[in-house]
């Protein structure tokens, strides 16, 4: 067995804000999302999210900012001025890296391509557009509001105006086949600069594709099927010379999201914005869930009386530490340290459960001692994390 590198360097500590409107629903999509025909105040829900960061900031003196995520939602219906004012918030209760990554969710319309210089202005240095497919029918079926034209527009605007761009698309759709994605995925691949997020399509609770799949009115592919599209999918990347670095997120070596990098490594953030979640280590009391009221009306509402939508404010155990470590971390083709697990939890894996896995392909160890999961055995992750956790 190769010997146990030491824990790897801090994994930074991020901000994580949450903006909860979408022009619709998308019929897919299991997130804190929520449409508002009327309108809303954006002028309070920025006062409210200010004044939850001031409350986080309280929680975590002494941080440095590394990356500033906005997610949601859709938070390119936020006005740049909007988005300026909570960069410089955040700036004046923390201290902000100079070179902090600071990233924008954004869908390809036009209407919200036309605020990009705006963004920029503001502070954000990377977008991340949601394009999801690059043909009008599966755009169409996937709910998205923009056309594959509008989104090759908004790609090439979004080029020309930010540091850094990434994009999404989702695979594994209704009727899709490896030949089809392989030629839909090899013009991503074109217009991918550094980056780029490709989900396997999941039937999620509560969603309209979950509906409309009990009720048989909605087909994906089997799972040998599937299995086939993964693998054009991690053979295409490597050969385009943007490998997974975690098991759906592909960059050139150097142009990973930062942000999310600090989730994978199990560093600390804090989420404001309804629905949001954070993981602190506290002063007193170890490492600490959070996470707000996910309803935004609520959320405004309990902000604006008690200074904060926290909902759950909960003192993680040593166990519940190592499950969300090997949850996060074996995402990553870096692996994990086992000498932060043991850190962490106070024991060793099981020597007999990793030569097992070891043994089945699912898992190996690298030259620094790290252990990561095969690509026989990400398809199969959660079985190998339970499997790791018993």
């Amino acid at each position: 067995m190769a010997s146990i590198a030491p824990m790897i360097p801090d994994p930074g500590f991020g901000v994580y804000v949450h903006w909860p409107f979408c022009l619709s629903k998308c019929p897919y999509c299991d997130f804190n999302s929520h449409v508002r025909r009327g309108g809303i105040e954006e002028d309070r829900y920025l006062a409210a999210i200010r004044i939850e960061l001031k409350h986080r900031a309280a929680l975590t003196q002494g941080r440095q900012v590394r990356s500033i995520f906005f997610g949601g939602g859709t938070p390119s219906l936020m006005q740049p001025e909007t988005v300026a004012a909570i960069i410089e918030t955040i700036g004046a209760l923390w201290k902000l890296d100079p070179k902090a990554e600071i990233t924008l969710e954004a869908n390809p319309t036009s209407v919200e391509a036309g605020r990009f210089l705006g963004y920029r202005q503001a502070g954000v240095n990377r977008v991340s557009l949601g394009v999801q497919a690059l043909n009008d029918a599966d755009l169409k079926s996937l709910g998205r509001m923009h056309s594959a034209d509008e989104a090759m527009r908004a790609l090439d605007i979004a080029a020309r105006t930010f540091d850094r761009t990434s994009f999404d698309l989702i695979y594994a759709r209704p009727g899709q086949t490896p030949k089809a994605w392989a030629g839909e995925l090899k013009e991503a691949l074109a217009r991918a600069p550094e980056h780029l997020s490709l989900y396997q399509l999941t039937i999620e609770p509560d969603t309209m594709f979950e509906q409309l799949y009990r009720a048989g009115r909605l087909k994906i592919p089997k799972a040998d099927v599937a299995r086939d599209l993964w693998d054009v999918t991690q053979e295409l990347t490597e050969m385009a010379g943007l490998p997974a670095y975690e098991i759906s997120n592909h960059a050139r070596p150097g142009s990973e999201s930062r942000h999310n990098l600090i989730y994978w490594r199990y560093g600390e953030y804090v989420g404001v914005g309804p629905g949001a979640h954070g993981r602190i280590v506290a002063a007193k009391g170890g490492r600490r869930a959070h996470a707000t009221e996910p309803h935004p009306e609520m959320w405004l509402t309990v902000v604006e009386t008690e200074g904060s939508g926290l909902i759950e404010d909960e003192a993680l155990s040593r166990e519940a530490q190592g499950d969300e470590f090997l949850l996060m971390g074996l995402r990553l083709t870096e692996g994990i340290d086992p000498a932060r697990f043991q850190a962490l939890t106070g024991k060793r894996f099981e020597a007999s459960r990793v030569a097992d896995l070891i043994a089945n392909n699912m898992v190996e160890y690298t030259r620094q001692g790290r252990i990561r999961v095969t690509s026989e055995g990400f398809p199969v992750l959660d079985a190998v994390v339970a499997d790791l956790a018993a």
